[in-house]
């Protein structure tokens, strides 16, 4: 069997390295750090790492980006969640020298000057917060649920956010906040 072709005798199709994030053959790189330059909340900002450096670490160690935090370092809490493209990433599970070429979207880069996007402002509007630690996660991966198309009902909200964990349990409130920027209205109150 041809290994483009798959049990039923149909051509696999073939993905370009590219589309897979991986780079051409001649421009392989490590161990040795590399100069790479990474485009953060619109403004690129040039930076030698480690190959094996990830996108958290390089935001906050070496940028000084630190809205993201650093919370289990293993992609399952989400405390580290940023827009790569408009995709949320866990960035500890990211390397930064992958992200080359590519927008980054922290925290810091939702709220417009001094206007807060509106999600950040939901989530005051509803306490969605507590201790305060996850809710950068939770706030960019809340603006791509919603950018996904995944804010019908509680539930869906509920499933696309279960990479987010929240030590203090404001689930209810970030599912309220969540549902008043998708229905594009402001909290009962009028703020």
């Amino acid at each position: 069997m041809n290994p483009r072709t798959n049990q039923t005798g149909t051509v696999a199709p073939s993905i370009p390295e590219q589309a897979r994030g991986v780079r051409p053959r001649e421009a392989e790189i490590g161990p040795e750090p590399v100069d790479i330059t990474l485009t953060v909340n619109g403004t690129p900002r040039p930076l030698r790492v480690e190959p094996r450096v990830s996108l958290l670490d390089a935001l906050r160690e070496r940028l000084d980006v630190t809205g993201t935090k650093k919370g289990c370092n293993q992609g399952a809490c989400g405390a580290c969640t940023v827009l790569v493209d408009g995709r949320r990433v866990v960035s500890c599970l990211t390397l930064a020298v992958a992200c080359e070429g590519r927008e980054i979207t922290t925290v810091e880069g939702l709220a417009d000057g001094d206007r807060l996007h509106p999600m950040q402002q939901a989530f005051a509007d509803h306490d969605a917060f507590q201790c305060g630690y996850c809710t950068p996660g939770q706030l960019m991966s809340a603006v791509a649920l919603m950018d996904e198309g995944h804010a019908s009902d509680d539930a869906e909200i509920a499933e696309w956010m279960s990479g987010n964990i929240c030590r203090c349990g404001a689930y209810a409130n970030i599912r309220s906040a969540i549902r008043q920027v998708r229905d594009g209205g402001t909290r009962e109150g009028g703020r």
